[in-house]
């Protein structure tokens, strides 16, 4: 199975995801803080203010939302670029009012962060550094030209050139940090957003052709009397015909039709079959269905099935959940991926666990992404004979992190390792040297219990005479 797209959501995509609303809600906040703290720095600190000028810029706020509201809808999603110059507005706007009122002096600076960290969490690194710039030279622009604040006495209020350059640098910092750390975040979390998408994408193809087979299944039992009922009604008619052979053959015609409808139902219902019965099977023929679309793919695939410590010699029955079939397909596909030449799959049972232990004799998984294989898009560099050897492959690490979700999501712990120390020479290294993953359950959590059996197969009864 293909492994699918990296590109689910791109960045540009999700930047259409902000809606004006939005930023607009933001915005008057904002400015109603803005009007707040200039109101009280004029009237409780006494401190001498442009008010005209502040007015001024503060109303160019008041004056964009208005427009925004009136021209656009509530609902409108912005574009990457529209949501870009929306928070250059912001920042623009934000430093002609600390220009007003005293540059690094004021406190509330630091609030030019808040664009620059939205647009980290939102749209995409060019766009983030570009707004990033403009904060670093507006800041350091009013850090040397602003109009001081000045109280009604006539007094100056200015840090020491110490606590100013301390101020710009950790503003500068933070603008960095700040814009790094939520990038980063919020890049992990779209990837594991499309990470789980593809994997919910899976199951429930993988579901639909479950379903698909049990209605397949109960077609063919449907259709099973009325076809019956078509060949005897033909046989006899047939047989009654004997003297007038143009029908004869109508009628021979119909009941060989009806053969062949009955020869297609029953292997449909063989194909698709959904009962109770089913829906369960012996952990071999479980581990066999899973690789079955890889056993003519170059690669011999070796299947072990044995009770260690106490199991008991019988093999467990255990539910055909489709998330454990896609899961262990996924990494039996990537064992026959990488294998050189064989692939083993053993599955053991105690009284208490099931494990299925999947191994490769391939050049096993890179020692410095062991500690984080099963992660999405964990993407390898690949060296020149690689791409040769397997020049369609591009893998990003999706298909084992869909493994791993789907197992664990059937209660599963698996595991990843190599079979020897990828760093030895061929002539040291084992058969089984290359990559291992252990796929472990409880045996309560997947096994089907005696009792369920006997009831999925219903009670024997006697012959009545």
């Amino acid at each position: 199975m293909p492994e699918p797209s990296a590109d689910l959501l791109p960045p540009t995509e999700r930047s259409n995801w902000i809606r004006l609303r939005t930023l607009i809600l933001l915005r008057w906040a904002a400015i109603a803080g803005q009007v707040i703290a200039i109101a009280v720095a004029e009237l409780y600190f006494r401190i001498q203010l442009d008010l005209g000028l502040l007015l001024l810029v503060v109303g160019a706020g008041v004056l964009a939302n208005i427009i925004a509201v009136a021209v656009y809808p509530e609902n409108r999603r912005l574009s990457e670029t529209e949501t870009m110059l929306t928070l250059l507005f912001d920042i623009a706007q934000l430093a002609a009012l600390l220009f007003l009122t005293g540059g690094l002096n004021n406190p509330f600076a630091l609030l030019i962060l808040t664009p620059v960290t939205i647009s980290a969490t939102a749209l995409s690194q060019r766009s983030t550094l570009f707004l990033a710039h403009v904060a670093f030279a507006l800041v350091t622009v009013v850090a040397f030209y602003h109009l001081p604040l000045v109280t009604a006495d006539g007094e100056v209020q200015r840090l020491p050139n110490i606590f100013l350059f301390g101020f710009w640098a950790a503003i500068v910092i933070g603008i960095s940090f700040l814009g790094l750390y939520a990038d980063r975040v919020t890049s992990e979390m779209n990837k594991m957003s499309d990470a789980l998408l593809a994997t919910q994408m899976a199951l429930a193809r993988e579901q639909k052709l479950t379903d698909l087979g049990g209605v397949v299944a109960a077609a063919a039992h449907e259709l099973g009397t009325p076809l019956a009922t078509i060949k005897l009604v033909s046989s006899e008619m047939i047989d009654e015909l004997a003297d007038r052979p143009e029908l004869r053959e109508d009628m021979e015609l119909i009941r060989d039709q009806a053969d062949r409808c009955r020869d297609i139902m029953r292997s449909m219902g063989r194909a698709g079959k959904d009962d109770l019965h089913m829906r369960t099977a012996p952990l071999e023929a479980i581990v066999e269905e899973a690789a079955e679309p890889h056993l003519n793919r170059g690669k011999e695939l070796i299947f072990t099935s044995e009770p260690i410590h106490g199991g008991a010699p019988r093999m467990p029955v255990v539910y055909r959940r489709p998330e454990i079939i896609h899961g262990l397909r996924n990494l039996i596909q990537n064992a026959v991926d990488f294998a050189d030449t064989r692939v083993w799959v053993v599955a053991q049972w105690t009284p208490d666990e099931i494990t299925i232990r999947i191994m490769d004799d391939g050049p096993g998984y890179p020692s410095h992404l062991l500690g984080r294989i099963g992660d999405p898009f964990v993407r390898q560099r690949r060296n020149p004979a690689h791409q040769k050897k397997r020049p369609e492959y591009e893998g990003m690490g999706l298909g084992l992190f869909i493994a791993k979700t789907l197992l664990e999501r059937s209660g599963a712990e698996v595991s990843f390792a190599n079979g020897s120390d990828p760093f030895l020479t061929d002539a040291n290294r084992t058969e089984k040297r290359g990559a291992v993953v252990e796929v472990q359950w409880p045996i309560s959590t997947i096994g089907v219990s005696a009792e369920s059996q006997l009831a999925a197969l219903g009670e024997n009864l006697p012959i009545e005479a």
